[in-house]
C-alpha cells in the first residue's frame, strides 16, 4: 500500500464512480481518505494473537422477541389519511419508481 495517497488517485476513483469533483473536493476528499487509509494500516497492526475469529459483534446468540400477534392500525382511518388512495380496494396508490 503506498504510503502517501495522492491526488491523481483520488481523481481516478472519482471517475471510477463517475463523480464531478471541485478542486476543494479532491484536496479536501485526498487528506480525509489518506487519514482512513492511515487508520486502517494502524488498525492492521494490531496484535490479534489469541483473539477467536468471529462472524458477529455479538456472540451471546440472535436475541429473537416472542412472535404474537398485536393490533395493527385500522385500515379505513389510514387509507383516509392516504393521499390518492383506492379505498375500495384497500390499496395505496404511489409514484412508479424506475
Amino acid at each position: 500500500m503506498p504510503s502517501k495517497l495522492t491526488r491523481d488517485e483520488v481523481l481516478r476513483v472519482a471517475r471510477l464512480a463517475h463523480l464531478e469533483l471541485s478542486e476543494s473536493d479532491v484536496d479536501t476528499f485526498t487528506e480525509q481518505l489518506a487519514n482512513i487509509l492511515a487508520y486502517a494500516s494502524d488498525v492492521q497492526q494490531i496484535d490479534t494473537t489469541g483473539v477467536a475469529p468471529t462472524s458477529h459483534a455479538l456472540t451471546s446468540g440472535p436475541m429473537w422477541r416472542e412472535d404474537r400477534p398485536e393490533p395493527s392500525l385500522d385500515r379505513d382511518m389510514v387509507l383516509k389519511n392516504a393521499p390518492d388512495a383506492r379505498r375500495e380496494a384497500g390499496l395505496f396508490r404511489v409514484p412508479k419508481v424506475l
